[in-house]
């Protein structure tokens, strides 16, 4: 609380960034120690996560007060215009120094509180068991067996890095590893080593003492590279993206030629490409494969788990997209502390691996839709709590970091929180025996089919039409059916009432009677939904008005249409809407 100068400012306007006129909404900003929020005159609540900020703009005093733009990890931007810029220059720093804690402890998860009971905390963490998925995969076996000999986080156990091999270094050990893997592989006696780096980058680390495998030193490996760039690459190319998509009055021409400039979907395109070489090695070829970048946890991260996405149907549901993230991003150790801001470290090193590895996984669903369980909500409410530091599962670098920070003992995980809305969270034209019938999904990479996805950068702009996810409208339309439903059963029953309401006055009623005049056309239509008797007995005349024969009455014709049997339905002949029965 000490970085908290003002709690509440009033008079705040709220700015819509795309709105093509200058309509804002006022209300009160409070500022307090998690959370940044924002009533509106409706009480409409607005709420920012302190660590969702990934920036914090105080732009140059105006005539209607001083403008303070957010930027937010999950790409929310808001712009307030705070009327006193006293007010607005304690605001910003508040925010600056809230978005960017210097220890893990200040971080959200541990003070968040969710009334769960410690048996409770204790069975979400125990959600995901990673020797039971290793059991599911059939290790150990006669093969491979589990090792517990890195318990103490002694020895440095890759996916892996690159080798230290120079331009002429050997590493016997290595090869004897990698002649081990081979061995261990019945079907295959060579595999493969793909080196996820671009080519050139691998030659320059040469030059350092690093770099790759010299084939002539290995039997049987062949090898590839996939040419997925760095993470400054990738940092740079989101930044440029989101200033297309955040640029107002922007022809199509313009928007997407400033897509294809950011290079986004290319770098998207590549991950996805690796993945499949992957996949294919291993459902085809019968191969094994190691894959490798430049230190292990960033693109083999990435490769390894689309592979994964790709050969097994488990990970395509709910319960098993967990596991996979827990097994070859969180455990693996992916530096999500690092790589997502969450303390007060070196720029440089935050960049968008995970988001690009939830963007690969959305494309996928786009081409099968009915192969995955989840739906694009749930990859964005993971999205969401990766950067949110409510739950433990994401913080720290690694795993021994994770069990010295005892995160398991003071927060909680995110994984029983989806399960229990994992109705929201479901896809509605998912097929389980459409995801199994699949050895191995094969994505066509044409270019073409990558996309902008309008529902991650652009999640929280509401003006922005139409939507993009043809699921969400599927959903909606169940609901909308379901509403139905729920009336067609209630008139049903209401029906069914005044049915029997009338048959038991029918009951005291020896001779009905029958009206001497006239009956009113709109009287008949409403008569021809009841089904107890047709409108007229073939044996009954017709009565006419007085003065007049039944040869000219008027109403004859239409009473005699009107006693046909015809479907209900509404007939638009000759451009008039005719309702019949």
């Amino acid at each position: 609380m000490e970085h908290i100068r003002t709690t509440k400012v009033e008079q705040v306007k709220l700015l819509d960034r795309f709105s093509t006129s200058s309509k804002s909404q006022t209300g009160t900003l409070y500022l307090t120690a998690t959370h940044l929020l924002f009533i509106d005159a409706n009480q409409k609540e607005t709420w920012i996560l302190h660590h969702h900020i990934a920036a914090v703009e105080k732009l140059a005093l105006t005539t209607s007060g001083c403008p303070l733009v957010i930027q937010c990890k999950n790409f929310r931007i808001v712009h307030f215009i705070v009327p006193r810029e006293r007010d607005c220059h304690d605001i910003y720093n508040s925010l600056l120094q809230l978005s960017k804690p210097a220890r893990y402890d200040e971080l959200y998860a541990f003070s968040y509180n969710p009334k769960q009971s410690e048996v409770e905390r204790v069975q979400g963490w125990q959600l995901v068991d990673l020797v039971e998925e290793f059991d599911r995969m059939g290790v150990p076996n006669s093969n491979w067996q589990l090792s517990d000999a890195n318990r103490d986080y002694k020895a440095a156990i890759c996916r892996c890095s690159q080798p230290l091999s120079g331009f002429s270094a050997r590493c016997l050990e290595d090869e004897h590893m990698l002649q081990a893997i081979s061995k261990a592989n019945p079907t295959n006696r060579y595999m493969y080593v793909v080196d996820t780096r671009p080519k050139l980058n691998a030659m320059a680390n040469r030059a350092a003492g690093k770099g790759y495998e010299n084939e002539d030193n290995y039997s049987n490996i062949r090898f590839q590279f996939v040419g997925i760039e760095n993470i400054h690459v990738m940092r740079s190319s989101l930044q440029k993206l989101l200033e297309v998509c955040g640029s107002r009055g922007l022809s199509v021409n313009d928007f997407l030629s400033g897509l294809e400039s950011s290079g986004w979907l290319r770098h998207i395109k590549a991950v996805l490409e690796a993945a499949i070489f992957l996949a294919k090695a291993i459902a085809f070829e019968g191969a094994s494969v190691l894959v490798h970048c430049s230190d292990g946890w960033d693109r083999t991260s990435q490769v390894c788990s689309l592979g994964s996405l790709l050969l097994d149907p488990f990970y395509r549901t709910i319960k098993g997209f967990m596991v996979l993230i827990e097994k070859d991003w969180i455990a693996f150790g992916h530096k999500f502390s690092d790589r997502c801001g969450q303390l007060d470290g070196d720029p440089k090193e935050i960049s968008p691996v995970f988001a690009q590895f939830l963007e690969s996984v959305w494309h996928l669903t786009e081409q099968f839709p009915q192969a995955f369980e989840y739906n694009e909500a749930f990859l964005l409410q993971i999205h969401e709590h990766v950067h949110s530091c409510q739950f433990g599962n994401f913080i720290g670098n690694c795993q021994k970091e994770r069990e010295e920070l005892k995160l398991k003992e003071k927060t909680y995980s995110l994984w029983p929180f989806l399960l229990d809305e994992q109705k929201k969270y479901r896809n509605p034209i998912y097929s389980e025996h459409f995801s199994q019938s699949f050895a191995v999904l094969e994505p066509d990479t044409v270019s073409f089919n990558f996309k902008f996805w309008r529902n991650m950068y652009h999640q929280f702009d509401h003006t922005m039409h139409p939507r993009q996810s043809v699921l969400n409208h599927v959903m909606n339309m169940r609901e909308q059916n379901k509403l139905l439903e729920k009336d067609i059963k209630e008139l049903e029953a209401k029906l069914g009432h005044h049915a029997t309401k009338e048959e038991t006055d029918a009951a005291f009623t020896k001779e009905p009677l029958r009206s001497v005049h006239p009956v009113s056309p709109v009287h008949k239509t409403l008569e021809c939904f009841k089904k107890e008797q047709p409108l007229l007995r073939a044996n009954d005349c017709i009565r006419t008005i007085e003065g007049a024969n039944a040869a000219d009455n008027r109403y004859s014709e239409y009473m005699e249409e009107l006693s046909k049997t015809e479907p209900g339905m509404v007939s638009l002949e000759y451009g008039v809407a005719r309702m019949t029965c």
